[in-house]
């Protein structure tokens, strides 16, 4: 019988990462050389997983179901993606190279397990990618950077030109975390634990909006390696 508390289960969308203890001082310089192949083959399988979302938005229209296939494939893109990104400037905490598959591999550092919905809202699947998401992809882009306009080419400021690109606060504390392992041999647990933090908030975003899963992601920054449980979560805040 148990003591009347109730834990609830966990969200569908899992983020764990571990730091390699022994990461080389310098090997981040070239770690963006290293990677051209699994660029070229994300570009390639980030057009497939909005193709694969397209498809996958018709059918929860009209079956409630979003079709085993597309959603491992789907799946396997954020894993492989996540795995590169941990590998380099979203966070540069291990030097293993990442693995061409689109497979769980339980053995490499960063891991992502999205747990497949049963049915999923036919209502939500029209707003959720779009609108109510809003709210979250305006952190998402502080967290993330991207590109901006960079002044009309005919104002004649001499600002013209179509493109900036901002660093996002990921990479910039990634950056951070790397030089200081660098200069000290050490890569800052704390710093560690927040940048974990705000990748598992983005993947989460993602996968909602990429019509995933029908659970909103919380407005919440759990920090460090492991996905914390809800009797985790409760103990922090009572401490707070």
């Amino acid at each position: 019988m148990d003591s009347g508390t109730t834990t609830a289960p966990a969200g569908p969308v899992r983020v764990e990462a571990e730091l390699d203890e022994r990461l080389s001082r310098w090997l981040w310089l070239v770690k963006w050389l290293l990677l051209v192949p699994h660029y070229v083959v994300l570009v390639f399988l980030w057009i497939a997983f909005l193709v694969v979302s397209v498809i996958a938005f018709f059918a929860i229209l009209f079956t409630a179901r979003y079709p085993q296939p597309l959603f491992d494939f789907n799946t396997g893109v954020l894993r492989w993606s996540w795995r590169v990104h941990y590998y380099s400037a979203g966070a540069f905490a291990t030097d293993r190279y990442p693995p061409f598959s689109l497979g769980e591999e339980p053995d490499y550092p960063a891991r992502l397990h999205i747990a497949r919905p049963g049915r999923l809202s036919r209502g939500l699947v029209l707003v959720k990618w779009w609108l109510l998401a809003i709210p979250h992809y305006v952190v998402v882009g502080f967290l993330t950077g991207g590109g901006s306009g960079g002044g009309r080419a005919d104002a004649g400021d001499g600002e013209g030109g179509p493109w900036a690109w901002s660093a996002g606060l990921i990479t910039v504390l990634a950056f951070f975390a790397i030089i200081a392992k660098a200069f000290t041999d050490r890569y800052p647990g704390g710093l560690f634990d927040l940048i974990v933090g705000f990748n598992r908030w983005v993947l989460r975003v993602v996968a909602y909006a990429a019509l995933m899963t029908d659970a909103y992601p919380p407005f919440r920054l759990d920090q460090g390696g492991a996905e914390p449980d809800a009797g985790q979560r409760d103990a922090a805040r009572k401490r707070w």
